[in-house]
């Protein structure tokens, strides 16, 4: 089988290339088995590929998988597909639709930033596990806990400084852990770890703004939020507080196009 495959950075700072996260984008015409995808997605190594098949004009099924595990939700694999489909499918609306894992997402194109709608996961007071302080090495200020605990910190200069130890945080019992602070130069910046997904630290995660717009959005009195995350390829994010729903949006950039020949 010959698959149409891209490599697209997205939430990258402005248009440039190598920064944001990859993401691996395979478009099918009908499921392959989950033991395949999962394969794929361990040979990509990114840190999600996606998998997509078109149901309709701007209506698709979507798939994230990390070198682990199937996703429950990706943000940057979601604005990857969304990214090709109008770039280089030619299409020409201004909505694509994707059903999901969580529900059906929607990507709005406005110039040259495609908007997310994803679900808004708020955080809730939570116990705090000592794997948690004990692998991020560093003891945050706050900590909340969604899909993800959130370990809020009083500085940008502490979250950078984190040097997290894998091995420890990989005993936390969430998906990931997010690191956030007040930004210098952004309303809030962040940074996600989730070696229990085989993924130590992710460049931008989309699916973590779900928990942190509501948070900062509550502690700031806004809802139009300007984020980094603040990995070494750092990625940039305009969020929005809908209710129960937030807006997710930056730029992606592709870096590669060719085909993959899968046999089994």
């Amino acid at each position: 089988m010959i698959i149409p495959y891209y490599h697209v950075d997205a939430f990258t700072v402005g248009n440039q290339p190598f920064s944001g996260n990859p993401a691996g984008v395979c478009f099918l015409t009908s499921w392959l088995p989950d033991d395949l995808l999962q394969s794929m997605a361990a040979e990509h190594n990114l840190a999600e590929t996606a998998f997509a098949i078109q149901k309709s004009n701007g209506e698709f099924d979507l798939r994230w998988f990390t070198p682990e595990f199937e996703m429950d939700l990706c943000g940057h694999a979601t604005l990857a597909p969304a990214h090709v489909i109008f770039e280089h499918f030619g299409f020409s609306g201004e909505r694509i639709g994707f059903d999901t894992r969580s529900g059906r997402l929607t990507v709005n194109r406005k110039d040259d930033v495609l908007e997310l709608d994803f679900p808004s996961r708020p955080p809730v007071t939570s116990e705090v596990p000592p794997e948690l302080i004990a692998g991020l090495g560093m003891t945050p200020v706050t900590v909340m806990k969604s899909r993800d605990y959130l370990a809020v910190f009083e500085s940008e200069g502490q979250v950078a400084a984190l040097k997290p130890d894998f091995s420890i945080l990989a005993k936390v019992e969430t998906l990931g852990i997010i690191a956030t602070a007040p930004g210098q130069n952004a309303d809030f910046v962040s940074r996600f770890f989730a070696p229990r997904a085989g993924v130590p630290e992710d460049p931008v995660t989309g699916s973590a703004h779900s928990t942190l717009i509501p948070y900062w959005a509550q502690r700031l009195g806004k809802t139009e939020l300007h984020a980094f995350q603040l990995s070494k390829r750092r990625g940039e994010l305009l969020c929005q507080l809908r209710g129960d729903r937030v807006g997710i949006a930056g730029r992606a950039v592709t870096y590669s196009t060719g085909f993959l020949r899968v046999e089994w």
